[in-house]
């Protein structure tokens, strides 16, 4: 797949000293009927964190997806914005699988994977990060950020599953390492495992000193830096 390079002068450099933090925590979401769609997002498994109404004119509900630092609100008079509007909502996911088949187990309709078709980008599919050709299937390679899966609400917003095993080199800072949920966690622990074992098959020798190993490849894959071998 083609990549876009930014001319490094003109790429904005990040500072070295930041006085306030810029935290995106939520996402407005337009709906016609708050009650389907504070039942649909419940089933979902979302947790609930509001629920607020005044009388007939206003109303406020809030979720937040399983592991997520970011919720999403509707309601009644939050946002003129027409239901069902909303295109492009991603939810990170660390096995493409596992969150489908969680979906499809609590009765929720859910694409089958699918992949960008390299450098082709114009097509009749709905557009997404990889342009508006959905090629059938999970990429052959399951390169992260490159497979996908899709659903929507009962309006119509659309949500993405991407699923990313490894981040691009600078999207997690380097001066520490964190997880969202014990799952994600657990994901990050089994791939570790596979590829530790893939490295005593290489060594022909049992490794005494796995559980550092497993840490470097942790910390490294989440940094988007170098694998240990």
């Amino acid at each position: 797949m083609a990549t876009i390079e930014i001319e490094r002068e003109a790429a904005p450099k990040p500072s070295k000293m930041r006085n306030v933090d810029l935290k995106l925590e939520v996402i407005v979401i337009p709906v016609s009927d708050v009650d389907r769609a504070k039942a649909f997002y419940a089933r979902l498994g979302w947790r609930l964190d509001a629920d607020f109404a005044s009388g007939d004119d206003w109303r406020v509900i809030q979720f937040t997806p399983p592991g997520s630092a970011c919720s999403v609100i509707f309601g009644r008079n939050v946002t003129a914005a027409a239901p069902g509007s909303v295109r492009g909502l991603y939810l990170i996911v660390s096995d493409l699988e596992a969150a489908r088949r969680d979906l499809l187990d609590r009765g929720i309709e859910v694409s089958e994977p699918f992949h960008g078709a390299g450098d082709v980008h114009a097509g009749s599919d709905e557009p997404y990060l990889f342009g508006s050709v959905r090629v059938s299937g999970a990429d052959p390679k399951r390169g992260s950020y490159s497979s996908f899966a899709a659903f929507s609400d009962p309006d119509g917003n659309g949500w993405l599953f991407q699923e990313v095993t490894t981040r691009l080199p600078g999207r997690i800072a380097e001066d520490g390492t964190t997880f969202a949920s014990q799952v994600e966690l657990a994901a990050a622990m089994r791939r570790a495992a596979a590829a530790h074992g893939e490295h005593e098959k290489r060594t022909g020798a049992h490794d005494e000193n796995w559980a550092d190993w497993y840490a470097d490849y942790i910390v490294r894959e989440q940094a988007g830096q170098p694998l240990p071998s």
